[in-house]
């Protein structure tokens, strides 16, 4: 295989400064067009794949364009509700050799950390996650934890499992976080923080912990490159770079 050329969209901002960095220093890769506000998304086109970590309200209409264009994309950009993710999947009817990877995390430990959580799910009566990020985040809650708090609910429908057990009946507003897939999901938001992710299961007299924390955003590169290099070969949309690592 030659050498890829990857065009990198919201490459100045704080992911996107990161993705340069590490395509310029990665083996067999290249580091082509860089498209921020303001720039036309058609450069993309002389690229192999395009990396997306653009805002969320204009991370779709990139997606989009880049499979018009005919390249593989690897989104980063969090926030895909399941109306933008079918509006990909249409493209990519027209365009079935292009690859499109969204992920909502690319941190190998945060994967692995959903995959243990999905399996211990099924043996456990309680599950809440509680995730953690710096306050200048827009969307609440994070991508990870929604994506979490799917794959914990699949798992508990898989199992034959009730709902989890809650006796509130009274309650200030966002008390008791947001329900996704019936699971509760609990958002802080503090200065400091890069991004962090915990996942409490509970059963009669124990508890277990699972925790991820990304103290710098040099730890989703090795999953944004392994994207970038497999994204090509899966033709289609894969939401989750776990699907990537099944192998």
């Amino acid at each position: 295989m030659g050498t890829l050329t990857v065009a990198v969209i919201g490459a100045g901002g704080r992911m996107g400064r990161q993705v340069c960095a590490a395509v310029e220093a990665a083996d067999g890769l290249a580091l082509g067009p860089r498209i921020d506000v303001g720039d036309d998304v058609a450069a993309v086109a002389g690229a192999d794949v395009a990396v997306v970590f653009s805002v969320p309200h204009v991370a779709l209409e990139h997606t989009l364009a880049c499979i018009d264009a005919g390249v593989h994309v690897v989104v980063g950009t969090t926030g895909w509700d399941a109306a933008a993710l079918d509006d990909v999947r249409a493209a990519l009817e027209k365009a079935p050799d292009v690859g499109v990877l969204v992920a909502p995390n690319f941190a190998l430990g945060a994967i692995l950390l959903m995959r243990f959580a999905a399996i211990a799910a099924r043996h456990y009566e309680s599950v809440e996650i509680i995730e953690l990020h710096h306050p200048d985040k827009v969307d609440a809650p994070s991508g990870t934890a929604r994506h979490t708090a799917e794959l914990i609910g699949a798992a508990r429908r898989d199992a034959g499992l009730p709902p989890v057990p809650d006796a509130t009946t009274t309650a200030l507003d966002g008390a008791r976080g947001a329900s996704v897939d019936g699971v509760r999901v609990h958002s802080v938001r503090l200065r400091g923080l890069v991004a962090h992710e915990e996942v409490l299961l509970g059963g009669p007299g124990e508890q277990l912990t699972l925790r991820h924390d990304s103290f710098d955003r040099v730890s989703f590169m090795p999953g944004v490159l392994l994207g970038v290099r497999t994204v090509g070969s899966r033709p289609g949309l894969t939401v989750g770079l776990e699907h990537y690592l099944a192998d």
